[in-house]
């Protein structure tokens, strides 16, 4: 599972059962930063539901290599997924992912009015697929 992690908005993806390709799956909103629960119940849900063995999550580092306040509150909330999945989440640097995701969109010929419902969870598919791509060795062990 591929994690793109916002202030309110959590954009997810799932790879095939042989690691090869990453889909947007959803984007889960929620009203306020701090309201993280009902993401996390979803998250789970979606992990038991499709028997993810790990989750890629964004690092949202600033463009000189930096953490910045989104790359702490990513962290902190890493920590909670860990606790709640039980799974192991890795960190992916995501820095340029959402302009990815526009490019996409652009070439899709999605209207920029409609861009909002798809962007995050684009974003997160290009974290997942870069993830397999660069670390497809390391996988090999996950693979159904």
């Amino acid at each position: 599972m591929g994690l793109d992690f916002g202030s309110k908005t959590c954009g997810v993806a799932l790879s095939d059962e042989l690691l090869m390709t990453a889909q947007p799956v959803e984007i889960i909103r929620r009203d306020r930063e701090s309201k993280i629960r009902k993401t996390l119940s979803r998250i789970e849900e979606l992990c038991e539901s499709n028997q993810v063995g790990y989750i890629v999550l964004g690092l949202p580092l600033n463009m000189d290599d930096s953490a910045g306040v989104r790359a702490e509150n990513t962290m902190a909330f890493r920590e909670q997924l860990e606790r709640r999945t039980g799974l192991p989440v890795v960190m992916s640097d995501e820095r340029l992912t959402t302009v990815e995701a526009y490019e996409i969109m652009d070439k899709m010929e999605i209207r920029r009015e409609d861009r909002g419902r798809y962007v995050d969870m684009i974003a997160a598919s290009i974290i997942l697929q870069e993830y397999m791509e660069n670390h497809r060795g390391e996988l090999e062990h996950l693979r159904s």
